[in-house]
């Protein structure tokens, strides 16, 4: 299995950097992205490491932020095959508060009916390789980063926030902005005893530029280092400064930029 970065806040390799988050995936039988970023980004950068996105059969989109699928549309048109795995509550609005204002950050709802796009409610087993799973517990190490999120009626529950256990010869957790909290998320993967973890923490805010407490990150340190058998890498919504911390407390943990590449089992 190969996971290449498209899409982060940081790039390497010539790549570009932007906001968002977009993985490559190679398996045996799938040539898979997870999340595609907001923008025309993963097009550039796809094109810079050599990446066919004409050849990708399946897409998951992690939940309705623009960040991880503001690019769907031009995806559709490139792409002719691939089929997008979304939750049923993806296209609905979404969006950010600043003070007292409501920003937009959700998908374009006209993607919905799109014949490719498949609406899912709750867990899914697509094939043997490849598992979607909800989070609706959500109690344990809540990140404040959440609370100005919001959907129509109130602050959003997640729950069209959707991860992927990818199964081949070992099995690996990918989260988008891990919104339901790490721990959470964690819990609920723990019979797939995941040998690597990749994703977002959800813990810095980009328009007030804000990173959760202290206390937060040091629960979430210690949960991670309650599985010494899982190599985690994260990424995007994760923040530097909560990285540094998270690095500094957990052996375990790694950064994927874009332009990196992770290959697992590591040889």
């Amino acid at each position: 299995m190969k996971i290449t970065s498209l899409v982060e806040n940081t790039a390497v390799f010539g790549c570009r950097a932007k906001h968002g988050l977009a993985l490559y995936i190679e398996t045996e039988k799938h040539r898979l992205l997870f999340d595609l970023g907001p923008d025309g980004t993963l097009f550039e950068n796809a094109k810079t490491l050599g990446v066919d996105l004409a050849a990708v059969d399946t897409v998951i989109l992690s939940h309705g932020h623009f960040d991880h699928g503001g690019a769907l549309g031009r995806f559709l048109e490139l792409n002719g095959k691939a089929m997008v795995y979304v939750q049923a509550g993806a296209f609905e609005p979404h969006f950010t508060r600043v003070g007292l204002v409501k920003i937009p950050i959700g998908l374009d709802p006209a993607l919905a009916a799109h014949p490719r796009v498949i609406a899912v409610k709750g867990d899914l087993r697509i094939d043997d390789e490849l598992y979607l799973f909800t989070v609706p517990e959500q109690t344990l190490l809540h990140s404040p980063m959440n609370d100005v999120l919001l959907r129509e009626g109130g602050r959003d529950d997640f729950l069209h926030e959707q991860n992927l256990i990818v199964s081949e010869k070992a099995d690996v957790l990918v989260m988008g902005c891990g919104h339901a909290g790490v721990a959470n998320i964690l819990e609920k993967a723990k019979p797939f005893a995941p040998s690597v973890c990749v994703g977002g923490f959800h813990l810095y805010d980009p328009v007030l530029r804000r990173t959760a407490p202290k206390s937060l990150l040091e629960g979430i340190a210690s949960r991670l280092n309650a599985c010494p058998d899982t190599v985690f890498y994260t990424c995007h919504c994760t923040g530097q400064k909560a990285y540094r911390f998270l690095c500094a407390h957990t052996p375990g943990l790694r950064y994927l930029a874009c332009g990196q590449q992770l290959t697992i089992p590591e040889s």
